[in-house]
């Protein structure tokens, strides 16, 4: 279903917004490590989740992006994201193998989507983690809280050593919000990281609400990053605030925070999480290297032309 007129003169007024950020940083452009896209048909059962949650919670979660997969595609496009991904999961056995085979095929139709691909702890899941590496995944998603699975069983272990090895990064969902699963929170990923250190774990959410915790865990393992998603919005602030004494952490951090955003499946605009991140008040040095070169270093990215200045 195509964009209305309406909607297609808010959709360029927002992309206008998002453009003149990172145009006065004088990037080339955003990398955003944390966005969706998936099989339709998980994608409408996740989207289903966020209706529902909130007569639930009394937290109301609006998909503000809810379009098909080609205007989604289209609007980072148009923001002017440089490179995506595909962040998808199982919540079961036996779905992890398919959705990294559709995630190499959306990325092979996608250039600019790094290839995503998932896990789960089960028979198998060293060979086709191997098998996701060799045909060029760039960046994997283990979603401890959906997946309700722990990180130290022993059936991921050689996954985290292969990882490890290959230098591939790893977004991981194991902070407790919004809601606290049965392995969320530091302890697994403390336990974790003391036995692959090397791992590039990327703690997402930055690791809300355990946000000193996980903030530790950087400053003890070299290779922890953690990213921005729906960190600091006015959304989050309402259940998960970040801790103000917490706030200089970030700037000894530069280097290893990344921008993520979520995209679809957020209830406020695109435009909002780069906002908050200005109104941090860090500096644009800050911004810069959180809003593209950590991410374009971190995936080697090519170099792209600045914006002019005229």
């Amino acid at each position: 279903m195509a964009l209305s007129v309406s909607e297609g003169n808010e959709a360029a007024g927002e992309a206008a917004d998002v453009r003149a950020f990172w145009t006065r940083l004088g990037l080339p452009g955003l990398v955003d490590v944390h966005t969706h896209f998936m099989p339709e048909q998980v994608l409408k059962k996740v989207w289903a989740y966020f209706d529902a949650v909130g007569p639930l919670t009394g937290m109301e979660w609006p998909i503000t992006y809810r379009h098909e997969e080609e205007q989604r595609v289209a609007l980072l496009r148009d923001f002017g994201v440089r490179a995506f991904t595909a962040m998808l999961y199982p919540h079961k056995a036996g779905m992890a193998e398919w959705l990294c085979g559709w995630a190499a095929d959306f990325a092979r139709r996608t250039p600019d989507c790094l290839q995503t691909a998932t896990l789960f702890p089960e028979e198998g899941v060293a060979r086709y983690v191997r098998e996701a590496v060799e045909s060029g995944a760039r960046i994997f998603k283990a979603h401890l809280q959906v997946g309700a699975y722990d990180p130290n069983d022993a059936l991921l272990d050689p996954v985290w050593g292969l990882l490890a090895d290959a230098r591939v990064p790893v977004v991981m969902h194991c902070g407790s919000g919004p809601v606290p699963g049965k392995h969320t929170g530091p302890e697994p990923v403390a336990r974790l990281l003391a036995r692959h250190p090397r791992l590039r774990l990327v703690v997402a959410h930055m690791g809300m609400p355990e946000y000193a915790d996980f903030l530790d865990l950087a400053e003890r393992y070299g290779q922890v990053h953690l990213d921005t998603t729906m960190a600091f919005t006015d959304f989050s602030e309402r259940f998960a605030p970040f801790p103000e004494r917490e706030k200089a952490r970030l700037l000894e951090l530069t280097d290893r925070i990344l921008l993520g955003t979520d995209f679809p499946n957020i209830p406020y605009p695109y435009a909002h999480q780069l906002q908050v991140l200005e109104r941090l008040g860090l500096g644009d040095g800050w911004l810069r290297a959180v809003c593209h070169d950590n991410g374009a270093r971190l995936f080697d990215l090519p170099a792209a032309p600045t914006p002019s200045s005229s």
